[in-house]
């Protein structure tokens, strides 16, 4: 009885311990900026405060980020023309990141990578060729050549949606359904995805539409809400989701900016909080994270802005405490932490900044 009662307490000190910081790897554009690659830093949770800030693997572009859910493998878009995925082990003990191997991104300029939940399969956003892919994930860690690759054909109205622009793409957390945010064409493509062979095939309904010219780029899920950010227009647009058919129905749609901002405009990132109340958003030209409250039917309720300090927020991250919003500012090549008023749930003092060139991609990392 002593010995169980005397192992509980290492348990919970040692859970205390870890809980105490938390690893976070940061997503560049190497392209005329002084960033190398990406780096790493550890955030204390604390206080906020950013350290031990170093370059963990020199890489071109790599733009957005995704880790196993394992914890033992980095993956990253290699953001260009002919553009590829990289794939990494992670040094548990420094954050070092050593290459494993790489395979063709199924189209030009990836943007955007996630995973599954088992770690079985990358799925990968081709914005240059408006395509999606989806690689499977070997017992090492390294990716197998691409398993299906969807191309898609359409255009809106705006001078950049020309043609198909792939952003974002999210599986469901039943895994059954790929959702692929198109900024090109204003629809939000819907395919099941085979859990064995790794196949995308139309979903029925095959995509969800939004308003002309709006240009969905990232996706937020809380329950069976669905929130896509528009970088267009400007918006974020509720949907409910059927679990069934996967079908994404529009609730509302609400601006990200307030109404006396009267310059341009475009959105980024999205994120809801880990206590599901809040949601965020990024504005590029009004500079800011606006905040909404998410209120029980899925539409939203603003209730304020981030806008001090913020520079260009092509990206940012809440972490998995909700004390901290972590902002990358590509424009001032800065990453800034600030903490989060409890009771509104808006960001406030800033707590910590870090130089690093063109960071457009926060993720944590859980420290072992």
């Amino acid at each position: 009885m002593r010995l169980k009662f005397i192992s509980l307490i290492i348990f919970l000190i040692q859970g205390f311990i870890m809980a105490k910081e938390i690893g976070v790897y940061i997503g560049t554009y190497t392209r005329k900026s002084p960033a190398e690659g990406i780096y790493y830093a550890k955030l204390d949770l604390e206080s906020g405060k950013l350290k031990d800030l170093q370059l963990a693997a020199r890489t071109p572009n790599p733009g957005f980020l995704v880790i196993h859910p394992n914890g033992k493998y980095l993956y990253a878009v290699g953001e260009m023309k002919d553009g590829f995925i990289r794939s990494f082990s992670i040094d548990p003990k420094t954050g070092k990141l050593k290459n494993i191997n790489k395979q063709l991104s199924g189209g030009k300029g990836p943007c955007h990578v996630s995973m599954d939940q088992a770690g079985k399969y990358l799925f990968a956003a081709n914005y240059g060729s408006g395509s999606a892919a989806v690689f499977p994930v070997a017992e090492d860690g390294s990716l197998k050549p691409a398993s299906s690759i969807v191309q898609h054909q359409g255009s809106s109205i705006t001078k950049r949606q020309k043609g198909p622009h792939a952003h974002s793409v999210n599986l469901s957390r039943d895994g059954r359904f790929l959702y692929v945010a198109d900024l090109g064409m204003d629809k939000i493509m819907i395919y099941r995805c085979d859990p064995v062979t790794g196949r995308l095939s139309p979903g029925a309904p095959a995509f969800a539409s939004m308003k002309p010219g709006a240009g969905p780029r990232h996706l937020a899920f809380l329950d069976d809400k669905v929130f896509v950010i528009n970088e267009l227009d400007s918006t974020v647009t509720s949907l409910k989701r059927n679990q069934d058919t996967g079908a994404l129905n529009p609730v509302a749609s609400v601006s990200t900016l307030p109404e006396s901002f009267k310059g341009g405009n475009t959105c980024a990132e999205i994120a809801v909080d880990p206590s599901g109340r809040y949601l965020y958003g990024s504005n590029r030209g009004h500079d800011s994270i606006a905040v909404f409250l998410i209120n029980p039917d899925g539409t939203l309720t603003r209730r304020g802005y981030l806008d001090k300090g913020i520079d260009v927020p092509r990206h940012f991250n809440i972490d998995p405490s909700g004390k901290f919003c972590v902002v990358g500012n590509q424009k001032s090549n800065s990453v800034k932490v600030f903490k989060i008023d409890e009771k509104t749930g808006i960001p406030g003092s800033e707590v910590a900044s870090v130089a690093v060139g063109s960071p457009i991609c926060i993720k944590f990392y859980d420290v072992k």
